[in-house]
């Protein structure tokens, strides 16, 4: 297997089933088998005559992984391991303990255990560092922790974690793992309007759509609400058949285009629908991406819901993980995808990139206009763009930092343990709350790691190599002091946004995700506005109509 990805782009793997054989291909043969062995001269001469051991394995993953680093973040070189992981990704089934876990700064920190699933019933709690599996001291061990908390059903694993600085023990029974695409759905308060919340597009994800959709039918749901607000995405078929519950079948839901033809394809519903009639509001935010954005276009531009929310991420890209050698994939980038009316959304411009290395955002001079199947005006360019804009749903510099960076996660593991009695109480978070929270972030020594304050270090940093730090010592502190009254200027301002973050966090460490849905039935701002657009037919239907 010899795959072009560009003329200047070279994948140095060798496997079967994966053969581009267009006019490009042969063209340029000599120069790709020009270039795979020079690459295979030098890592087979680099292993033997370095001064010191190295890993094949590492050296070449990293190779392959910094090369494709140099196209679109979502062309990926996937090891024996990620593989494993990719396929938990796709189906949302595995056998495991149960938990959202992240490794940072060398650290494995259980992010978020699933209700009833063995992380949960062995006493972790979000927060958590596990630092031994079994006895595998994770200080030292520099390779996936995650593949040690993976097994057999019913295997016991010994757990050393520690919590709020004290050491703990306790063992995990492995068990079967199911990820709900469709984690929460339920009837509002009016009686009339459903509310179904699709996390990610694996492969039941239509099918819990659908169950979902019908279960509320029959309490008695005329109006429905689907919520996309952080979904990243998923499989590109299960998109066009949750499209097909709302429309008939026959209808264009997307359409890839590639430089390769055997890529392009037109995506069309193929089942009965379930509800053609019913008055639709999809939600969505700046996380809403992929098949997200394919569901919320499509819907859009055949003018079957109201777009309620932030304007998506704006990815517009399609991927297909192949196989390669020794269990091993390449996950690549093969197309664009358009909507019914023709438009890409994709926002990033990977191909012209600034000088820090970073993609080019279309600017919205640049978007161009398509128009619905009534009539109204949709541009491409920059992700969804909602029939209804709300403020509250987009997220500002400073709270994406403090998320970003742990800020909001750090102060509401602390929160929990002060305030252990809570239960199902929600709690109001009041201003002195709030200065507790920035009182938090200085005696943490919280960096928010803006982009303005990332060049500043660098600049320091610079500075030192060159020997100049001392005399532009004073310069730098004015400016380092002058950026934290700016920060903390921002945090004041987005206040209200920040509370809401610390809130919803603090909600799901002691009612789990669930209880966070059930409190934004109730109280977030987004689900409001679609009740209130859905209880008001006029409004509905001039917003499909304008």
């Amino acid at each position: 297997m010899i795959a072009l990805l560009k003329r200047k782009y070279v994948l140095p793997v060798l496997a079967g089933g994966f053969l581009f054989v267009g006019a490009s291909f042969k063209q340029d043969f000599f120069e790709i088998a020009k270039q795979i062995e020079i690459f295979t001269t030098l890592f087979k001469t680099v292993n033997q005559n370095y001064v010191d051991e190295v890993n094949p394995g590492e050296l070449m993953d990293k190779a392959i992984k910094n090369m494709l680093a140099d196209l679109d973040p979502y062309t990926n070189y996937f090891n024996e391991q990620d593989v494993a992981r990719f396929k938990i990704n796709s189906t949302g089934e595995y056998t495991g303990i149960g938990a959202m876990i992240n490794r940072k700064e060398g650290r494995l920190i259980v992010v978020e255990p699933y209700k009833n699933f063995p992380a949960d019933k062995a006493g972790l709690k979000a927060g958590d560092e596990i630092v031994q599996i079994g006895d595998v001291n994770l200080v030292d061990f520099k390779e996936d922790a995650g593949t040690l908390l993976r097994g057999a059903k019913n295997t016991k694993v010994d757990i050393k974690y520690k919590r709020q600085g004290k050491m703990m023990t306790t063992q995990i029974l492995l068990d079967e793992v199911e990820v709900k695409a469709v984690p929460f759905y339920s009837l509002l308060s009016d009686k009339t309007t459903g509310y179904i919340v699709l996390s990610q597009f694996n492969t039941k994800a239509s099918f819990e759509v659908k169950e979902a959709l019908t279960k509320l039918k029959g309490e008695g749901a005329s109006k429905l609400i689907l919520d996309l607000r952080g979904n990243p995405g998923g499989l590109l078929h299960e998109a066009v058949n949750i499209c097909n519950l709302f429309v008939p079948q026959n209808e264009v839901i997307v359409t890839t285009k590639s430089k390769n033809e055997k890529h392009n394809n037109t995506y069309k519903t193929q089942r009965t629908p379930v509800d053609l009639e019913i008055p639709l509001v999809v939600l969505m935010d700046g996380k809403s991406a992929s098949a997200s954005e394919i569901v919320a276009g499509a819907l859009q531009d055949l003018d079957r819901a109201v777009i309620v929310g932030a304007r998506s991420f704006g990815k517009g890209l399609v991927q297909r993980p192949l196989d390669l050698t020794y269990g091993t994939q390449v996950k690549v980038t093969i197309s664009r995808y358009y909507t019914p009316s023709g438009r890409c959304i994709q926002a990033l411009d990977y191909t012209h990139k600034d000088k820090e290395g970073k993609a080019i955002r279309t600017e919205s001079k640049n978007y161009n206009a398509f128009k619905t199947r009534k009539g109204r005006t949709v541009y491409d360019g920059g992700g969804i763009q909602p029939d209804v804009e709300l403020t509250e749903a987009k997220q500002s510099t400073v709270a994406a930092a403090l998320m970003k960076n742990d800020g909001i996660f750090n102060f509401a593991t602390e929160y929990y343990y002060k305030n252990p009695n809570l239960g199902n109480t929600v709690p109001t978070l009041t201003d002195a709350d709030f200065a507790a929270f920035k009182a938090f972030l200085k005696k943490d020594n919280f960096q928010l790691d803006t982009e303005t304050e990332i060049a500043l270090k660098n600049t320091l940093a610079t500075a030192k190599k060159e020997k100049i730090d001392e005399s532009i010592a004073a310069e730098y502190q004015q400016l380092q002091l002058a950026l934290q009254r700016s920060e903390e200027k921002e945090l004041e301002k987005n206040k209200a946004e920040i509370k809401d973050l610390l809130l919803d966090e603090i909600i799901k460490r002691y009612q789990y995700r669930e209880g966070l849905y059930q409190y934004y039935t109730k109280s977030n701002t987004e689900i409001s506005k679609a009740v209130s657009i859905l209880n008001n037919s006029a409004e509905y239907n001039k917003i499909l109509k304008n």
